[in-house]
């Protein structure tokens, strides 16, 4: 209450105040005035008010207090009502002030920490603050939802062009009978089978990526020991690694490799970070893959020796969707763009980390994954 009063009064101009004070000084006279004869009406009309006023006859200096905290009473009435009004004004000239704030925020002509705010005002100024910079973060994430989904159209659009291009040019070749022998007819064919191929790769990465971020994919955990998820992973990637002349090798220090997860989707991940390796490490002939573990995590290294790192400026950008560090999008030179997507996709599921460093003649790729307890 003290604090309300004094805000109302530095509101004021002291003018105003005095004329209240002296408006209250002079009203309460005129009620003193008004209520004269109506005590002398009840002095000669009624024995309680006759035996009182008779009373205080002795007591000349009681009855002049009396009537003083009589007209001080009244005063303060008086003031209160004044008060009553005033804080009405006070608080709804702030109030359209407040709006007027609110509403030049919206034309972005003003920040939300400019939003003036009266300490009566204090918590409802915080919380449209807190609504505004909520609807500013939605208003963003629907942009960024409909750049991305304009991008995701755009390179689905390019990734399924080209392959369907070539499946079709060269159909038309064979349905035309546009080859010279048989050996041409069955390269026709291969390629028609390889783009196919590629196409349904393409298809099956596009329904993972959109199933994977989806929130409330549920994923099936159990115990998978990651040593011997790895040591799988190296017997099925072998010809692949012959073809390229290159040799996995395995460096484990862990004492117990053992994390709680979706054994499919973790095999996914490694493959996917194999698959990069031997794509663009090739020329660096070893894969190395070094395990550890702690209390709390279980730690995998993947490193491939290619000469050619990744930039720093792309590095920032590696687990993004349709992202290629080539940025022709041709087949030849790379996959979908979504295998690492996939990958920090699933990697999340798991409440694990994946972080990459590149550098010339060293390319690492480390996965941290809870602990099994």
């Amino acid at each position: 209450m003290k604090n309300n009063i004094m805000n109302l009064i530095r509101f004021l101009p002291k003018w105003k105040i005095i004329m209240y004070f002296l408006i209250s000084l002079i009203l309460s006279v005129v009620t003193g005035a008004i209520l004269l004869p109506a005590l002398w009406y009840l002095e000669d009309n009624s024995r309680f008010f006759e035996s009182l006023f008779f009373t205080l006859s002795y007591f000349p200096f009681g009855l002049i207090f009396l009537f003083l905290v009589i007209y001080v009473v009244t005063t303060g009435l008086y003031l209160l009502l004044f008060y009553q009004y005033e804080r009405k004004r006070y608080l709804a000239f702030y109030l359209k002030k407040m709006t007027e704030d609110v509403q030049l925020l919206v034309k972005k002509e003003r920040t939300s920490a400019e939003i003036s705010a009266q300490p009566e005002f204090q918590a409802l100024a915080e919380e449209i603050q807190k609504i505004i910079a909520k609807s500013s973060e939605a208003v963003k994430e629907v942009k960024m939802a409909e750049q991305l989904k304009n991008e995701l159209v755009t390179n689905v659009a390019h990734d399924l062009r080209s392959p369907i291009t070539s499946i079709i040019g060269y159909l038309e070749l064979i349905n035309n009978d546009r080859y010279r022998d048989e050996v041409e007819l069955r390269y026709y064919i291969q390629v028609v089978h390889e783009k196919a191929a590629s196409l349904h790769t393409l298809v099956n990465d596009i329904f993972e990526y959109i199933y994977m971020q989806n929130r409330h994919v549920k994923i099936h955990k159990g115990s998978v020991n990651i040593e011997e998820m790895l040591n799988q992973l190296a017997v099925q990637s072998k010809v692949q690694l012959e073809e390229v002349k290159m040799e996995f090798r395995l460096f484990s220090s862990a004492t117990k490799p053992i994390v709680e997860g979706d054994g499919g989707k973790l095999v996914r991940v490694f493959e996917n970070i194999i698959q990069n390796a031997i794509r663009y490490g090739s020329d660096g002939k070893y894969l190395d893959v070094n395990l550890s573990d702690t209390e709390k995590w279980v730690e995998i290294e993947i490193i491939n020796y290619g000469q050619q790192a990744i930039p720093p400026s792309d590095l920032p950008h590696i687990f993004e969707r349709f992202y290629r560090v080539e940025k022709s999008r041709s087949h030849f030179t790379g996959g979908s763009g979504l295998g690492l997507a996939i990958t920090k996709s699933i990697i999340d599921l798991h409440n694990g980390e994946i972080n990459v460093m590149s550098t010339p003649g060293r390319t690492a790729f480390t996965i941290k994954l809870l602990k099994k307890s």
